[in-house]
């Protein structure tokens, strides 16, 4: 059985300015997302440049910062909202949900597809791959903070959260989520968009790979308290919200492999 190490979760103090290491985990996630994309930028029929990198990440952070923190308190915490609103602001504190951030970055993908002339599947099947980066550093960042741990487990590599409420051992359910939404979901989407793939498969893999990695993990992850289980003592949010995406992730892929358009 482990510990969990307990690290502080301000990882700079300069005087009043506070830096958090959830804040950096997301600064992390961006510079690698803009390098990565600079990477495929240069490959030909990519629907950037690279100098419009920069751009493009700007408006995609938007939407994960604005779109995650709106999706948490929606799907989520609405009633911790409600009694404090300014709670709403304070990000480093936790309390970011993906799919959120899914539905912001989605929306900044059409936005600046139309500004551009991109189109909303080239770019879409552009950005796919970069996302598990940010996605991974989150998780890093979950479990630094020693939040969103998994349920009570005797598995050899079990950790006790001293945030949690009790003394149990725990599934560390946030490396889990590392290994499958970073790790993995990057190793297979950079492998699959190597190569001319028809359009929106990239996109639909992405939503497919994820929706189950999610589904997967969230047996293993103690639901948010304020909500619980929402049927059959086992359904969550997260496998609520994640059984759309690998529908939806399924049908692009059947789609684009049927009118094969490169």
């Amino acid at each position: 059985m482990l510990t969990h190490p307990q690290f502080d979760p301000i990882a700079v103090s300069l005087g009043p300015l506070k830096i958090h290491w959830y804040g950096l985990m997301y600064l992390v996630g961006f510079l690698a997302g803009w390098w990565l994309g600079r990477l495929r930028a240069r490959r030909p029929g990519s629907p950037i440049t690279e100098a419009q990198m920069g751009d493009l990440l700007f408006y995609l952070a938007l939407g994960v910062i604005l779109g995650g923190r709106f999706g948490y308190v929606l799907f989520y915490n609405f009633g911790a909202f409600l009694q404090d609103p300014l709670w709403l602001f304070r990000i480093w504190e936790g309390g970011m949900s993906f799919h959120g951030g899914l539905l912001g970055v989605i929306l900044a993908m059409v936005w600046y597809g139309r500004k551009t002339g991109a189109g909303f599947w080239r770019l879409a099947d552009f950005v796919a791959p970069l996302v598990p980066v940010g996605l991974g550093a989150g998780r890093i960042g979950n479990f630094i903070n020693g939040e969103l741990w998994g349920k009570p487990t005797d598995v050899p590599w079990a950790m006790v959260f001293p945030q949690a409420p009790d003394a149990l051992a725990r599934h560390p359910s946030q490396l889990y989520q590392f290994a499958l939404e970073g790790v993995a979901l990057f190793l297979i989407l950079w492998w699959f968009s190597a190569r001319p793939r028809p359009r929106m498969a990239v996109s639909g893999l992405f939503l497919l790979c994820y929706g189950v990695f999610r589904f997967l993990v969230e047996f293993v992850r103690q639901p948010d308290p304020q909500l619980g289980y929402l049927a059959f003592d086992w359904l969550t949010m997260g496998q609520v919200l994640s059984t759309p995406m690998i529908a939806a992730g399924a049908l692009l892929m059947f789609i684009a492999y049927r009118r094969n358009v490169a």
